[in-house]
C-alpha cells in the first residue's frame, strides 16, 4: 500500500474517525514517526525568507505539502513577479486560496461596517498590519488587520481553507469576496456568489487566460459559517460581494472548500478533509504533516542558524507544486480543445490511487527534486509520474509544466524524461515501462514538446528539433524566425543531447537497442556547438557560421537565461568528453576554478533575485547559482577527478549563495517550485547526481556536508532499509575536505555511491580535513 494512505501519528483517539476520513493523499511517514514526537521541525522553518523578493507562488504559510488550497495574505496583487506575500509591503489587499502556476483565485477579506465605510467598502477594503503582531509557521498564519482591528488566523487542509477571525466587540461584522480582480499572474471575472441558506455560500470565479496558460480556467467554492448570514450584496461597481454576518459571535469561523471540477466536489471536499470546527485540531494536525516529511531528514551539528535555514529549504521542497484533483478523484482536463471533467483511478477505499499536478518546468529538476525525492520522498515522486503520464494519456504528450490541467510548454526540452527515467531506475516506476518508454520518445521526435521554446501553443518551430536531428545542431537564429520564448540554439542542442542520453538509458533498460545508439549518437550533438578556438560553447547559425562577435559573458544571445561561461559546462552525461575538446581534464579544471574564483567575488550570483541578472554589474557572472543552467558546476570537478575542489566550492557556494536566513535574500533568483529549495539541502548534506540518476543503479556523487550527522529515514513502502546516515567526523568551516570515507566499514576511493546502497540502509563516514586530498 502507499504510505500516503497510511495514517500515522494520530494525536489522540477521539481524532481517529476524523483522521481515517481526511488523510487521502496526506504524506505521512511512518519511517519516522518517533522522531517527529521529539522534534518540532516546524519551529525551524522560517517561512520570511526572500520574501523581499517574493512571486505569486513563492510564498507559503497555511497550506498543507502540494495543497490545493495555499491560503495566505496578498499585499502585492498584480503580475506573477513581485506579487503575493510582500515582506516590505505593510498593507493587506486579502487573503486568497490559490497560489499556483499561472493561477490564482478566491480572495477573501474580513471586515468591519461603520456609518463612514458602508457604500466604500466595496472599493476602499485595504488595511495595514505589522509584522510584530504577524505568526507565521507551516500550516498556519495569524495577523491583525490594524484598520478593523481583527485578528485574522489562517489554516488549511489539502482542499479546504479554514479562517478564525476575532471581530472587535460591537462591531458590524462582514466578510467582502473580491471575486473580479487582477489577483497574481491573472485577471479573476465572472466571479459569482450565491447565499444558498443562512450560513452556507457558493460561487465560482473564471481565470482569464495568461500568456503561459493559453484557456481558462474555473474555480468553484463553497463557503460554510459558524455565523448567520443577515445580508448578502453585490456592488455594480466593482462586482464584489459583502457578506454580512450576525453579531452574536465575537470568534467567526469559515471553511472555503475548492474544486475545479465543480461546486458539489467542493462541497465532497470540504466533507471529507473538514467535517468538525475545530480550529486549532486543523492546526495541530498540519502541524503533524509537515514534520512527518520535514523529520524525513535529521540533522545534527552546525549552527543553530544552519539548521534552520537547512529545514527552511526542505520545507521549500515539498510544495509550490500543487494539487489539482478532487478528494474524490475527479480533476480539470484542458488538454484538448474541449473542457472535460477527468477522473483519476480509485483504489478498493475508492482514494484516488495518485494526485494529479499543476507544476512550473521540471527544468533543473535533474540536479534538485529528482535526487532529493528519489531518494527521500519515493511517494511523491511516484504521484507526479502518475500525473505526467495521466497527462499522456489525456492529451497525447508528457508535459514539462501544466497549469489549470493544460500545457503551458513552460521552457524548453523534454525535462520531464530525465525525472521519469531515474524514477524507473530507483524502481519507484515498475509497471508499464514500455508505456512510459513510447511516451516519453514521442516528446523526442518531431511533433513532440522538445520542438517547442517555450509557451509555444501553436506551432512546435521554435524549438529548432528539425535542424538537431538533420544538422545535428540548433541554429541561431532559428531560420523560420521568433515563436517561442527562449529560441536559444546552443542552449537547446546542449540541452536536447542531454535529455537524449537519459532516454537512451531507459531504451537500454528495455532492449530497444537500435532506439538506444540511435538516442546514444544524438547526445554527443553538443559537440557541434563546442568552437575550440574560443574555448566555449559558440551559437552558430543555419549555415554552420560561428555567430561573430562573440562575447562569451554575453547574457541570453544564444544561451537560455545564462552565457556561454555558465552554460558551456551543461554536459552532464559526458563530461570527460567535454574535457577532452578543453585539451583534457588538467585543462578543464584549470578553467573552470578559474571562473569560481572569479564568480566568488559576486557570491556565485547574479544579484539577490531574479530581476537582476541583466544589470551591468551581475551579468558577466562565470557562474550563476541563482538560477538553473549552471546550478551544477561545483560538481564537475568531481566528474573529472577532483573531488577536492568539488568539496571546496561547494562548502563556498553553500556559504555565501544559500546560508542567510532573512527577507531581504535566500534563493537569489529562482526558486521554482522547490528547485533551489532542494538543491540547498542535496549540498548541505553532500549528496549530489550529475546526470539526474538516470543511468542504471545510480550514482550519488559525495561533496561536502556542512552537518556532523545527517540521517535519512528512507521509506519502507520502496526501500529496504531503514536508514541512511552520513557522519563527518572533525567536520567544521574550515575542515571541508575528505580525508577518508568509509561505507559500512569498507573503503571508498571514488567518493561515490550507488543508490542500491544507500537504499538497502547503512552508514557513510567521512573524515574531514583542512587539507585537499587530490
Amino acid at each position: 500500500m502507499k504510505l500516503n494512505h497510511i495514517i500515522k501519528n494520530i494525536v489522540n483517539l477521539t481524532s481517529v474517525v476524523f483522521v481515517l476520513t481526511t488523510s487521502c493523499n496526506s504524506y505521512d511517514n511512518k519511517a519516522n514517526s518517533e522522531t517527529v514526537k521529539s522534534v518540532d521541525y516546524t519551529s525551524k522553518v522560517y517561512p520570511q525568507l526572500d520574501t523581499e523578493n517574493s512571486r505569486w507562488f513563492f510564498f507559503s504559510s497555511a497550506s498543507r505539502p502540494f495543497g490545493m488550497v495555499n491560503l495566505s495574505p496578498d499585499n502585492q496583487i498584480g503580475g506573477a513577479w513581485g506579487s503575493g506575500y510582500r515582506y516590505k509591503t505593510d498593507t493587506i489587499k486579502g487573503f486568497s486560496h490559490i497560489h499556483a502556476w499561472q493561477m490564482s483565485g478566491v480572495s477573501v477579506m474580513p471586515v468591519t461596517i461603520s456609518d463612514t465605510n458602508q457604500k466604500s467598502v466595496y472599493t476602499d477594503f485595504y488595511s495595514k498590519f505589522s509584522h510584530e503582531t504577524e505568526k507565521i509557521k507551516p500550516g498556519y498564519h495569524s495577523v491583525k488587520l490594524d484598520r478593523y482591528q481583527i485578528i485574522s488566523e489562517l489554516t488549511s487542509t489539502k482542499r479546504v481553507g479554514f479562517h478564525q477571525y476575532t471581530f472587535p466587540k460591537n462591531k458590524e461584522k462582514a466578510v467582502l469576496f473580491n471575486l473580479n480582480t487582477m489577483l497574481g499572474p491573472c485577471e479573476n471575472i465572472d466571479g459569482k456568489l450565491n447565499l444558498n441558506n443562512k450560513n452556507e455560500l457558493s460561487g465560482s470565479v473564471v481565470m482569464k487566460p495568461t500568456h503561459r496558460r493559453p484557456k481558462p480556467l474555473t474555480v468553484y467554492f463553497k463557503v460554510i459559517l459558524n455565523s448567520d448570514i443577515i445580508g448578502i450584496k453585490k456592488d455594480d461597481e466593482t462586482e464584489n460581494y459583502l457578506v454580512n454576518l450576525k453579531g452574536d459571535k465575537e470568534e467567526i469561523l469559515m471553511k472555503v472548500g475548492i474544486s475545479y471540477t465543480s461546486i458539489e466536489n467542493a462541497k465532497n471536499n470540504i466533507e471529507q478533509e473538514l467535517p468538525h470546527w475545530d480550529f486549532n485540531q486543523v492546526v495541530e494536525e498540519s502541524k503533524t504533516e509537515w514534520n512527518d516529511l520535514l523529520g524525513r531528514i535529521e540533522v545534527a551539528g552546525g549552527t543553530e542558524k544552519d539548521q534552520r535555514r537547512f529545514y527552511t529549504d526542505l520545507w521549500h521542497a515539498l510544495q509550490g507544486r500543487r494539487i489539482i484533483n478532487d478528494a474524490n478523484g475527479a480533476y480539470p482536463d484542458n488538454t484538448t480543445n474541449e473542457f472535460k471533467i477527468g477522473q483519476l483511478p480509485l483504489d478498493e477505499n475508492g482514494i484516488p490511487k495518485f494526485n494529479h499536478f499543476n507544476s512550473d518546468s521540471f527544468w533543473g529538476a535533474q540536479w534538485t527534486l529528482n535526487t532529493l525525492w528519489g531518494l527521500v520522498y519515493p511517494e511523491i515522486m511516484e504521484d507526479f509520474a502518475h500525473s505526467l503520464m495521466q497527462y499522456y494519456k489525456d492529451g497525447g504528450i508528457i508535459p514539462r509544466g501544466p497549469s489549470g490541467g493544460n500545457y503551458t510548454y513552460v521552457m524548453t526540452g523534454a525535462s520531464s524524461t530525465p525525472f521519469l527515467v531515474t524514477a524507473i531506475q530507483k524502481g519507484i516506476i515498475k509497471e508499464d515501462l514500455e508505456g512510459v518508454y513510447k511516451a516519453l520518445k514521442k516528446n523526442h521526435m518531431l511533433g513532440g514538446i522538445m520542438g517547442r521554446s517555450g509557451y509555444e501553443h501553436n506551432t512546435n518551430l521554435g524549438g529548432g528539433l528539425k535542424y538537431y536531428i538533420n544538422q545535428n545542431y540548433v541554429p541561431y537564429p532559428i531560420p523560420e524566425g521568433e515563436f517561442g520564448g527562449h529560441q536559444d540554439g546552443a542552449s537547446l542542442t546542449m540541452e536536447y543531447a542531454y535529455q537524449d542520453w537519459t532516454l537512451a538509458q531507459l531504451a537500454k533498460k528495455i532492449n530497444h537497442q537500435e532506439d538506444y545508439e540511435y538516442f546514444m549518437n544524438r547526445s554527443k550533438n553538443y559537440q557541434n556547438v563546442y568552437d575550440k578556438e574560443s574555448g566555449w560553447m559558440r551559437p552558430k547559425d543555419v549555415d554552420g557560421k560561428w555567430l561573430h562577435p562573440f562575447d562569451p559573458y554575453k547574457v541570453k544571445v544564444g544561451f537560455i537565461e545564462s552565457n556561454a561561461t555558465q552554460s558551456t559546462w551543461f554536459v552532464p552525461h559526458d563530461l570527460i568528453g567535454l574535457a577532452k575538446l578543453m585539451g583534457g581534464e588538467v585543462a578543464a579544471v584549470t578553467k573552470l576554478n578559474h571562473q569560481f574564483v572569479n564568480a566568488e567575488k559576486l557570491n556565485f550570483t547574479s544579484g539577490n533575485s531574479h530581476a537582476q541578472e541583466l544589470h551591468p554589474e551581475y551579468r558577466r557572472i562565470p557562474v550563476n547559482y541563482g538560477n538553473q543552467p549552471s546550478i551544477q558546476t561545483a560538481f564537475v570537478f568531481h566528474q573529472l577527478n577532483r573531488p577536492d575542489l568539488t568539496q571546496y566550492w561547494s562548502r563556498r557556494v553553500v556559504n555565501k549563495a544559500f546560508s542567510g536566513l532573512s527577507p531581504a535574500s535566500g534563493y537569489n533568483g529562482d526558486e521554482d517550485q522547490g528547485l533551489m529549495g532542494s538543491l540547498s539541502v542535496l549540498m548541505k548534506i553532500g549528496l549530489f547526481q550529475m546526470n539526474g540518476g538516470t543511468e542504471e543503479n545510480p550514482e550519488y556523487q559525495i561533496g561536502s556536508p556542512i552537518f556532523n550527522k545527517i540521517t535519512i529515514h528512507l521509506n519502507p513502502d520502496y526501500y529496504k532499509g531503514d536508514k541512511f546516515v552520513i557522519k563527518a567526523e572533525n567536520n567544521n568551516t574550515n575542515n571541508v575536505f575528505v580525508k577518508k570515507a568509509m561505507f559500512n566499514e569498507q573503503g571508498i576511493t571514488k567518493m561515490a555511491i550507488k543508490h542500491t546502497d544507500i537504499v538497502n540502509g547503512g552508514e557513510l563516514n567521512l573524515e574531514m580535513t583542512n587539507q585537499p586530498n587530490k
